[in-house]
Formats: C-alpha cells, sequence, structure tokens
C-alpha cells in the first residue's frame, strides 16, 4: 500500500475528537433565545414562528431550503449599536456579512453608515440611496475603476491597504479634482483568538501595512505629502468571532502609540481611529458573546486611556459590526431528505440545501445549533450530523447535533444565526439554486432577494 494512502475506516469521517460534542439539552423542544432571533417562538401547535408566521407556512409559500430573517430583530440591532456609541462615534455596517438593497434601506433609516468593499457592494449601496458620505470603502486590491467610482461617489471615506493604492487613490482624486478623505489599514501583530482564515492582524496575511519595521508610518508620511489625500486616520481590524477584548486592547494601544509618532514627526494629531470590526456572536449555547453597550465602553474607556497616557485628544472611534448585527437576526430553513443510522456512530440527516448555502462550516470548522421546527417530540435524543446533498464529503451543515429519534424524512429543520457570511457566501456549486432571503415582520413576509431559477444559471452560460 502506497504511504500517501490509508483505509477510510468507519471513522474516517470524524473531523472532530469522539467526545467533542456536549451532552444533549434537557429539551430538545426548547429554542434557545441566545442563539434564534428575537420574534422565534412556539406557538400552541409546537411548530415555530417568526414575526408571528410558522415555518411551516413559510416553507409552504416560499420552499426550502430559505433563509428568514427577522427584521423586528435587524432594526433593534442596528438601534443598540447606534445608542452604544452615541452621536461621538460612527457604527458602519460591514456590508461583507449581507448585504441587499433592503438592508441598505433598513441602515440609513436607523442611522448606520456602511463599509464596503467591492464595486458591487458599493452599487448596492448607491442604488438604494445609502448617501455616498456615509460610506467606507476596504478592499487590499481594489481597481482603478472602482477607486474611481468611489471618489465620484463622493464616499467618506477609502481605506488605503498598501503603498500602491496610496498612490494610486491620489493620482485618481487628483484627476477628479478632488481631494479624498483616506484612513491607512495597519497590521498591528495581534493574533486574535480565532480560525487562522478570519485572523486578520498578524503579519504574515494580505490585509493592511504594518506597523513592524517602520513601514506603516512610512505609509502616513506618503499619505501626507500628496496632495489629492487628505489622512483623517488609522484603520486595525484584529479578526472575527472574537469574544475576548484583550485582543482589542493591545489593537488600540498600538495604533495610539503611532498617532503619537505622527504628532511628533509631523505636527498633526489625526482625528479619527477606526477599531475594524470582529465581535462574535452566539452560535451554539456555549458562546458568550457580549452586548453592544459593554464593547462600546470598554473600547472607549481603552481608547481614552492610551490617548490620555499619550497626551493626545481622544479620536473619533469607529467600529464595523457586521455579523454582530446581522448574524443572530436569520435562520436557515432545510427540508429533511433522509435520514441514514450508523450503527455505534451517528445518524446522518441530510437536507435539502448544504455548502452552497452555508460554507462556513466547511471553511472554517464552523459550529452550528440546529432544532426540529414543525413540530415538537417527546423521543429520545439521537446523535447526528447535518449534511447536504453536494458531492462532497465536507458537505456538512452542523457537525454534532442531537435530533429527537424520531425525525423523518419531510421534517423541517432549521439552523439560527446563519444572516451573515450564509447569503453572501452562497454558490452554484454542483448548479444548485441559492436560496431567497425573506424578510419576516408583523405577521407578514416579503422577499428580499428571490430564489435562483434554472433560467438564472442557463442565461449566464453563453455556450
Amino acid at each position: 500500500m502506497s504511504r500517501s494512502a490509508h483505509p477510510a475506516g468507519p471513522r474516517h469521517a470524524d473531523v472532530l475528537p469522539e467526545g467533542h460534542y456536549t451532552a444533549p439539552p434537557a429539551d430538545l423542544n426548547v429554542l434557545d433565545p441566545k442563539v434564534w432571533s428575537r420574534t422565534v417562538e412556539r406557538d400552541e401547535r409546537g411548530v415555530a414562528t417568526v414575526g408571528g408566521l410558522s415555518v411551516t407556512e413559510l416553507a409552504e409559500e416560499f420552499g426550502t431550503p430559505a433563509y428568514f430573517l427577522d427584521e423586528t430583530d435587524f432594526r433593534a440591532r442596528c438601534r443598540a449599536w447606534a445608542e452604544a456609541f452615541g452621536k461621538d462615534a460612527d457604527v458602519f455596517y460591514a456590508g461583507k456579512a449581507f448585504l441587499s438593497r433592503a438592508i441598505v434601506r433598513w441602515l440609513k433609516e436607523e442611522g448606520l453608515n456602511l463599509d464596503v468593499c467591492s464595486g458591487g457592494e458599493l452599487t448596492t449601496a448607491l442604488s438604494a440611496g445609502m448617501p455616498a458620505e456615509r460610506i467606507a470603502f476596504h478592499g487590499n486590491n481594489k481597481s482603478e475603476q472602482e477607486i474611481r467610482t468611489a471618489i465620484e461617489a463622493g464616499v467618506g471615506r477609502i481605506v488605503l491597504d498598501s503603498f500602491q493604492e496610496i498612490v494610486r487613490v491620489a493620482h485618481i482624486a487628483q484627476s477628479l479634482g478632488k481631494r479624498q478623505r483616506v484612513q491607512i489599514r495597519v497590521t498591528v501583530g495581534v493574533e486574535a483568538h480565532t480560525h487562522e482564515f478570519i485572523a486578520t492582524a498578524h503579519e504574515d496575511q494580505k490585509f493592511g501595512i504594518a506597523l513592524a519595521g517602520g513601514q506603516a508610518a512610512e505609509a502616513v508620511r506618503r499619505a501626507l505629502r500628496l496632495d489629492g489625500l487628505e489622512l483623517i486616520g488609522i484603520h486595525s481590524h484584529i479578526g472575527s468571532q472574537i469574544f475576548d477584548m484583550a485582543g482589542f486592547e493591545v489593537s488600540a494601544r498600538r495604533v495610539v502609540q503611532l498617532l503619537a509618532e505622527v504628532r511628533d514627526e509631523h505636527g498633526v494629531e489625526l482625528p479619527e481611529i477606526d477599531l475594524g470590526g470582529g465581535l462574535g456572536i452566539a452560535y451554539t449555547s456555549e458562546d458568550d458573546p457580549r452586548e453592544p453597550h459593554e464593547i462600546a465602553k470598554a473600547l472607549t474607556e481603552i481608547v481614552t486611556r492610551e490617548c490620555e497616557a499619550a497626551g493626545l485628544s481622544t479620536p473619533r472611534i469607529s467600529v464595523e459590526p457586521g455579523r454582530a448585527i446581522v448574524g443572530p437576526t436569520a435562520f436557515t430553513l432545510y427540508e429533511v431528505g433522509t435520514v441514514k443510522p450508523l450503527e455505534g456512530l451517528r445518524t446522518y440527516v441530510s437536507v435539502d440545501g448544504g455548502m452552497s448555502d452555508n460554507i462556513r462550516t466547511a471553511l472554517y470548522d464552523a459550529e452550528y445549533s440546529v432544532n426540529l421546527v414543525s413540530r415538537t417530540s417527546d423521543a429520545a435524543p439521537m446523535l447526528t450530523r447535518v449534511v447536504g446533498k453536494h458531492c462532497e464529503s465536507g458537505d456538512i451543515v452542523v457537525r454534532d447535533a442531537f435530533l429527537p429519534s424520531d425525525l423523518a424524512p419531510g421534517d423541517l429543520i432549521a439552523v439560527p444565526a446563519t444572516g451573515a457570511y450564509c447569503r453572501s457566501m452562497a454558490s452554484n456549486y454542483n448548479h444548485a439554486l441559492r436560496p431567497p432571503v425573506v424578510a419576516v415582520r408583523d405577521g407578514e413576509a416579503r422577499v428580499i432577494v428571490r430564489r435562483e431559477t434554472e433560467e438564472d444559471l442557463l442565461r449566464l452560460d453563453v455556450g
């Protein structure tokens, strides 16, 4: 036998160690409010409802799989973030988590700003009426056309990610007769306690300009010399799905040190500091995220303390929650197709979606919760792995979860906390049709992103 091969025994699919999963909950019928949006509950029949509508009604009208977004919850979270930081700070919703024109309108109405990182996101924002001055434009490799479009539109800030981009943005701004407000994104050397692929502040990765070796200080020198740029501050983002504030404290301290160096060298106090986003949410009952007011208090105290120590005026703080706003507001509804027990191991539950509508489990080893929602059950719990219908062994939606042992084809199950990085990262793998996003509020449901059709697939296939 080749040394590069090995027999695929019965435990070949075990990615997590045996016993990783926790004990089953005392009651499988409980919908934990920590992971479900605020209007989700069960009706007198035991069927889950959102915004006053049952999942059975929603499945009949909109089909499965589908994302159902609790608009009441989304708006409440927007208001909570805006109120927590107040008028002396800026909250930018990170559009990469999930963006649509309806989302843009809600953000505008609730007083939040918007962070975009592509021409497509910018176009969506502008088409839905977001004032350009309330938009920040990110990205590590913005095209000249994207930069031109952003400057012509009058975006409030462009976050510069490289030495080349400093010159590129300055040149395009000057050619348009404008002076563009910019921030410089720096990597501060903080190793966030998160998955390798979503940690963004250590030096060995693609984002930002390193503080180490004086590179960030040199970027500031170059930006201050160019007439097409108005340097308004420093930007830092340390990663995603973070619960511990310690990383933000280290990041803020190092950014403030840079601000002090800029003052000492150039006689300029930059007026803004953006600490990015990345605050975690509860995907399972074991997760313990912080509330917006706690985050605002902690970040404000950190920056104020560090600026006082450095003899600096406290700059205006910006933050960029995306997942923390939209993540908990939506769930994905699936229909069970097959139930396959593997004696002594677990039961595989196949649903009508999978990695095409939620790539995060395959990509990040993300953990999720799942519940039977079309009815309640008194059956004993069984250890399951909820999987999709795609031609991949890694097509896993929920790696380890307990569901009732009488689960059967045709039942509806739902995965909460799928508002962020699910529809926005959805694909047509195996020519799957991307699900719709349906907003639900006060007994009414409406499609805000429609389900794809086979005609949509063929329209792009020009032969």
